[in-house]
């Protein structure tokens, strides 16, 4: 993720630690803050709920009393409004500054989104969807990633329409983050749900047997659905395809499997449930960036 050239242009580094920019829409805000040198316990909050997201370097989070975490690029954080944030930078210098954004979210904005996806995006348990789960610290996948790009360079363009664009990829990305939400739900609790859960019945499924081949014909009828409200439910609530989905699980058995000396990669995509090599290696390249190979030469 990076900053536009504009920001570099036009911003005022007046502070060592924490230095701020801010660009100010209708419903939101964007806030950067740069640190060039180590500092210990710096504190901050905020009046509205802020979404963190690492650009460069590292800091050590201190939340409500929580086991401290490092917190690093391609990030995220969601707090509460006046949380207060204890933040400590132990490797920030003028060479190798920190830099992070928070954005401000309006309650107004969260609450309509909400309720939206709970009028349009029904759940299979038939439970409502809930407002953001505050002091969760998760991962950018792509698609969020992406948005936090785009918001990036929105807020600080000068464009006539610019509350209209800023608000509604606020909207999505506000989506996004409850299904990676949801995602580390079913990841961590699918097992405690048992059978009773229809979506949580299947992921285990998949996972219990990642080595075969899967149709969304059999998946759907595991979880007594058509096929066509299967894709689209599952899809709402993990914000990605069933497909997507049992890739991405193969990749991360694939991922454990490859720090094995004894596995080849051969080995490893015949166990992950590839059919062959070209299509594990396509796959590997789309969720991680690189090829196995490159992962490989990575972690020896």
């Amino acid at each position: 993720m990076y900053l536009p050239h504009n920001f570099f242009k036009d911003r005022r580094l007046s502070e060592i630690v924490e230095n701020q920019t801010t660009y100010a829409a209708e419903n939101a805000a964007l806030h950067v803050f740069e640190t060039h040198g180590a500092a210990k316990e710096i504190q901050l909050r905020f009046a509205n709920p802020v979404l963190a997201s690492m650009l460069e370097g590292k800091k050590v989070m201190h939340l409500n009393g929580q086991q401290a975490f490092t917190f690093l690029p391609g990030e995220s954080l969601i707090m509460p409004s006046d949380e207060l944030m204890t933040i400590d930078f132990p490797e920030a210098r003028m060479d190798n500054p920190t830099r992070c954004l928070a954005m401000e979210l309006s309650q107004d904005n969260i609450r309509t989104t909400v309720q939206r996806m709970n009028e349009q995006m029904t759940k299979p348990d038939g439970k409502e969807w809930q407002h953001l789960d505050f002091n969760f610290h998760f991962p950018n996948d792509d698609g969020i990633h992406q948005i936090i790009q785009r918001l990036i360079y929105l807020f600080a363009e000068n464009h006539p329409s610019k509350d209209i664009f800023v608000n509604n990829m606020i909207q999505e990305l506000i989506i996004r983050i409850l299904q990676v939400n949801t995602r580390e739900r079913y990841s961590k609790e699918s097992r405690d749900m048992g059978t009773s859960h229809r979506l949580a019945f299947v992921i285990n499924y998949i996972r219990e047997h990642i080595q075969k081949s899967f149709t969304i014909e059999e998946l759907s009828a595991k979880a007594y659905m058509s096929t066509s409200n299967f894709y689209k439910v599952f899809k709402n609530e993990m914000g990605m395809s069933p497909v997507d989905f049992i890739n991405k699980e193969r990749i991360a058995m694939a991922m454990k499997l490859l720090k094995d000396p004894k596995c080849n990669i051969t080995d490893v995509f015949v166990r992950c449930g590839f059919s062959n090599r070209s299509y594990f290696n396509r796959v590997f390249k789309k969720f991680m960036d690189q090829s196995p190979t490159e992962y490989l030469q990575g972690i020896s």
